[in-house]
C-alpha cells in the first residue's frame, strides 16, 4: 500500500509519520488490499487534527477526520472510525466494485459568500442544506471563500450510499451509471436519503 502523509502549519516529524504509519496497517485486517493512503496532520492552537482517506481495491474510498488536543490520540481516533465504518460495510464492499473503465467526471464544488463575512473553514462536508442569506443583490459583493476539485465517479445509486457514508459527508456527487445523469445523494434529518439530478427521485433508509 502506498503511503503519504502531508504535514500542515506544523513541523514535520518521523515519530508521527511512523506512528500513522503503523496504526493505519490495522485496517488492513479488514480490508486486506488498499491501494494508497493519504495523512493529513494539521495544528492549529490547541487543536491537532487528522484527515485520512484510503482508497480501496475495489474503487471505493474511505475517509475519517479527528480533531483532539494530542495528535497521537487524534491518530488513533481517526483510525478507529475507519476501522467501524469498513466492518459495518464489509460485505458490501466485498459484493460491489466501481466500474473502472469509465473515467470520472471532473467537478468543482465552490463556496460563495459576500465581501466582509468572517466564518470558519467551509469543505465538501458542510450540510447542503445549509444557506446563507446575501443582503446584497450585487455579484460584486460576492467572493469565492473556498473551491476544490474532485471527480464524479460512476456508481449505482446503492454504490453511492455506500460511498457517501464511507466518506463521511452529508454529501455525494456522482455519475449514475444507469442513465449517465451527474446526480446528488444527500443525508435528510429523518435518517434517509435525497436524491437531486434523476428522473426519478427516491430516498430510502439503509
Amino acid at each position: 500500500m502506498k503511503t503519504s502523509v502531508t504535514f500542515r502549519h506544523m513541523d514535520a516529524t518521523d515519530a508521527l509519520k511512523n506512528y500513522a504509519q503503523e496504526r493505519i496497517q490495522r485496517v488492513t485486517k479488514y480490508s486486506p488490499d488498499p491501494i494508497s493512503c493519504h495523512v493529513v496532520m494539521s495544528a492549529e492552537k490547541y487543536l491537532h487534527t487528522v484527515d485520512i482517506t484510503l482508497r480501496l481495491h475495489n474503487g471505493f474510498s474511505v475517509a475519517g477526520h479527528e480533531s483532539t488536543e494530542d495528535m497521537y490520540s487524534s491518530v488513533d481516533l481517526v483510525i478507529a472510525k475507519i476501522e467501524r465504518q469498513i466492518r459495518r460495510y464489509k460485505e458490501k464492499l466485498v459484493n460491489h466494485k466501481l466500474q473502472k473503465n469509465i473515467p470520472p467526471i471532473s467537478v468543482s464544488h465552490a463556496v460563495i459568500a459576500e465581501k466582509g463575512t468572517e466564518g470558519a473553514h467551509v469543505s465538501e462536508q458542510d450540510d447542503i442544506n445549509s444557506s446563507k442569506h446575501f443582503e446584497s443583490e450585487d455579484l460584486n459583493a460576492l467572493k469565492i471563500v473556498h473551491r476544490e476539485e474532485y471527480a464524479a465517479e460512476s456508481m449505482s445509486i446503492e454504490q453511492a450510499i455506500i460511498q457517501l457514508n464511507l466518506l463521511h459527508r452529508q454529501f455525494l456527487v456522482f455519475c449514475n451509471q444507469t442513465n449517465n445523469e451527474m446526480n446528488v445523494l444527500y443525508h435528510r434529518k429523518d435518517g434517509t436519503y435525497g436524491l437531486i439530478g434523476a428522473s426519478k427521485i427516491n430516498t430510502a433508509k439503509e
